[in-house]
């Protein structure tokens, strides 16, 4: 990557990782503007359940690609990467800097990396695939995946509802499996030279109980009165992307009593720890591949200012 181009900022983390609190210290360091990488920020209504960035956070520094669709709406890794590139352009073209921060780390890697040529979702396909989860179980239909794609279906456990969902689509609609799908493009020549530094935490077991704490102050500050108003204005599913995304997906069977409220939390809880996961397992990734990439722990008492710091160092300041 060019030592002429402007810095980019990339600021990747798990869930509770304490990305914001890092993002906002720098943005009172640095002209930065922040680009939200989460797949939940874009919608508008969603604030509970996704932590969006208070009015008094979101007036530190500009933000973008938060509350830009209806909960309706659809967003993705292309929609993504060609904003993302708009963003970059315009942000250097004001001598600012752009600032990358989120957890969908498809996102991150469709940018730097290039996209799979992958079918959009089909709203249909996904309602069937749906109902037949309720009546027969994921198991069920992880068994049929194994029968048309067994190389995917070795990959996913067989109550991981969103990864077996996503392969079937796949299968069913183009005919090849899950790694035939999965072609990469040639990715499009960043405008910025990327400076990375993702937030990692040492202990798991702590991560875990940030999680826990977090979800508990979702709950309390009213996640399910949220939802409830969510599907009184709009005309809302639980196959939708919005509803799909963790907490809200609990919450939706709660209100529609098929939980607890102990059973709310437990599940609420359980499915965040396996985003964090899921996103610590795609950040091994880009430790491979992105040369620049460095890591900083997220459980570090003063990790805003090592973000600082290592930022200040990437781009030469």
């Amino acid at each position: 990557m060019p030592l002429s181009l402007p810095p980019a900022l990339f600021l990747p983390g798990p869930t509770a990782s304490g990305k914001t609190a890092c993002a906002l210290a720098l943005a009172r360091e640095l002209p930065v503007e922040i680009i939200s990488v989460d797949s939940a920020l874009v919608y508008r209504g969603m604030d509970i359940g996704t932590a969006k960035p208070d009015a008094a956070e979101l007036a530190v520094c500009p933000h973008h690609l938060i509350d830009i669709i209806e909960p309706t709406e659809s967003y993705s890794a292309a929609k993504f990467c060609d904003d993302a590139h708009r963003l970059m352009t315009e942000i250097t073209a004001r001598n600012r800097i752009p600032l990358f921060v989120g957890g969908t780390m498809l996102y991150y890697k469709a940018l730097r990396e290039g996209l799979s040529d992958l079918p959009q979702a089909d709203a249909v396909l996904r309602a069937e695939i749906d109902q037949r989860a309720k009546t027969e179980g994921w198991p069920a239909l992880h068994a049929e995946l194994a029968r048309l794609d067994p190389a995917a279906a070795a990959r996913f456990k067989p109550h991981d509802a969103q990864r077996i969902q996503r392969a079937l689509e796949i299968v069913l609609t183009t005919g090849k499996s899950l790694s035939e799908a999965h072609a990469r493009r040639t990715p499009r020549p960043l405008p910025c030279r990327p400076v990375t530094v993702a937030l990692i935490p040492s202990s798991r077991s702590a991560l875990h109980e940030r999680i826990a704490r977090r979800f508990e102050k979702m709950l309390a500050d009213g996640l399910t009165g949220e939802l409830a108003a969510l599907r009184h204005r709009y005309r809302l599913t639980p196959g939708m992307p919005s509803m799909r995304t963790v907490g809200y997906r609990q919450a939706w069977t709660y209100l529609d009593g098929e939980i607890s409220d102990k059973e709310l939390l437990e599940t609420g809880i359980a499915a965040t720890r396996q985003l964090a996961k899921r996103q610590l397992t795609w950040q091994r990734q880009f430790r491979e591949y992105w040369p620049e990439y460095v890591e900083i722990d997220c459980l570090r008492p003063d990790a805003a200012n090592a973000v600082r710091e290592m930022m200040l160092a990437g781009i030469g300041a």
